[in-house]
């Protein structure tokens, strides 16, 4: 943990791309899960949309955050997600949290 008051942070932080608010919340799982990076679809995007909008000249921030009850499903996901695509680090962020949170647990992490 970096920081005791994640509020603060949520609170008086302005610019950024996406804030991810503690150590239960990391890269991957934004990337791989919870959105808004990764997960966003793409395939015959350009039936609905197009890559110049009004929507480019509009500021967005996000932010994420995630409890340990809900890394077990999202950590064993966002593994096997980096794990398909060569991410090996991506995978090793969930793998860490399941053995923190879930000791006593044995988790299938290879797709």
């Amino acid at each position: 943990m970096h920081t005791q008051d994640l509020d603060w942070w949520l609170q008086n932080l302005r610019n950024y791309g996406s804030l991810f608010m503690g150590e239960e919340t990391n890269v991957s799982f934004g990337d791989k899960t919870f959105g808004p990076n990764h997960i966003l679809p793409t395939k015959g995007g350009a039936k609905y949309t197009v890559g110049l909008n009004v929507g480019k000249f509009i500021k967005v921030v996000t932010y994420q955050r995630s409890s340990r009850e809900v890394c077990r499903d999202v950590s064993k996901v966002s593994a096997r997600i980096s794990r398909l695509e060569g991410m090996q680090a991506h995978a090793c962020t969930g793998d860490t949290r399941l053995v923190k949170y879930f000791p006593n647990e044995t988790f299938e992490l290879q797709p």
